[in-house]
């Protein structure tokens, strides 16, 4: 800072100096104003989920010049995975990303994604996301939160520590379940379920809580799975999808340019997070077998059993959500 003594030898800043403290100050201002979220998220830093959402908020920060700044705290570490959804509607977080489906118990909408044979392809699992929108906005809305996107998971298949040829010899075995559906394919083929977030899953197939579960190539590779479990059943039930969703009264609150951004680098992030889950897709069931897992297409019987649970699921689903649930179907269906 540049000082000058008058003639009575009081210092006093020169021009030059009372511009740079103005601009020292509007800068310290413009900071102060900038946004700061967090965004918990259930599954790790290196999972394809997880790197895409670091893919959206840099490119938040960027396109708002700064003005907003979004913070991922990975694995479950600010949030599980069961707590993440509550935590953003009462606006401890801002922002977050959750599995809904496992939310179904307070509306089957939510469930719409896991409709056993439904949508069996990631192009068919794109088609009923935009099926389901208009119906998922309201119900999310409802609740004080706005969509933001969703991702795939590639196809889910069932995982054991044995071979298994009809659900006659799954009887009995203990079965980690992440949401209704889950527990419901678990029921239906004499199966016990227990209901066991990502986070946790790896302890419980290594303390035998659960022997069996359904979910995709890539949680099995993320959990290393062949350590405690010896197949894999492709059966392609659905891809469940996790979605990204904020507080309305957060997004409301911040510039309409802010606002654009948020909800265009959302819909980037969509179409490279799908694209990047059907990349992946093969090289997770790859790398299942490599590490000596057995890679399986259900055969007749089981493929027989698995379809007659998928009916009566559908059934199950159609008459819990109604005219919800129809006109998601139908849209789907055109």
């Amino acid at each position: 800072m540049e000082l000058k003594r008058n003639k009575k030898g009081v210092l006093l800043m020169t021009t030059k100096s009372l511009f740079a403290a103005s601009a020292a100050t509007l800068a310290l201002t413009g900071a102060a104003m900038s946004e700061n979220w967090d965004m918990p998220m259930a599954y790790p830093a290196n999972n394809y989920h997880t790197e895409n959402a670091q893919m959206f908020v840099d490119a938040v920060s960027e396109c708002t010049g700064g003005e907003l700044e979004i913070t991922i705290h990975a694995g479950g570490s600010l949030f599980k995975g069961d707590e993440i959804k509550r935590a953003v509607q009462v606006g401890e977080a801002q922002i977050g990303e959750r599995l809904l489906s496992a939310h179904a118990n307070e509306n089957p909408v939510f469930g719409y994604d896991s409709v056993p044979f439904l949508a069996t392809s990631f192009d068919a699992s794109d088609k009923l996301r935009d099926a389901a929108k208009p119906t998922l906005n309201k119900v999310l809305n409802d609740q004080g939160l706005t969509l933001l996107y969703s991702v795939p998971w590639p196809p889910q298949g069932l995982y054991f520590a044995q071979e298994v040829t009809s659900t006659d010899d799954m009887a009995g075995i203990k079965f980690r379940a992440y949401n209704a559906a889950t527990a419901r394919v678990a029921e239906l083929s004499g199966m016990v379920p227990t209901q066991i977030e990502a986070s946790e899953l790896k302890q419980a197939l290594a303390t035998g809580v659960v022997s069996s579960f359904i979910s995709s190539g890539s949680t099995g590779v993320d959990e290393k799975v062949w350590e405690d479990l010896t197949h894999f059943y492709d059966a392609k039930a659905w891809l469940p999808r996790n979605s990204v969703f904020v507080n309305t009264e957060a997004f409301d609150a911040l510039p309409e340019a802010s606002q654009k951004c948020l909800m265009d680098e959302a819909a980037n992030a969509e179409a490279r997070g799908s694209a990047t889950a059907a990349d992946l897709a093969g090289g997770f069931v790859d790398e299942l077998a490599a590490n000596g897992m057995q890679i399986v297409v259900p055969e007749e019987q089981l493929a027989e059993d698995l379809a007659a649970i998928g009916e009566t699921m559908t059934s199950e689903w159609l008459e819990s959500a109604g005219e919800d649930g129809k006109a998601i179907v139908d849209a789907f269906k055109q």
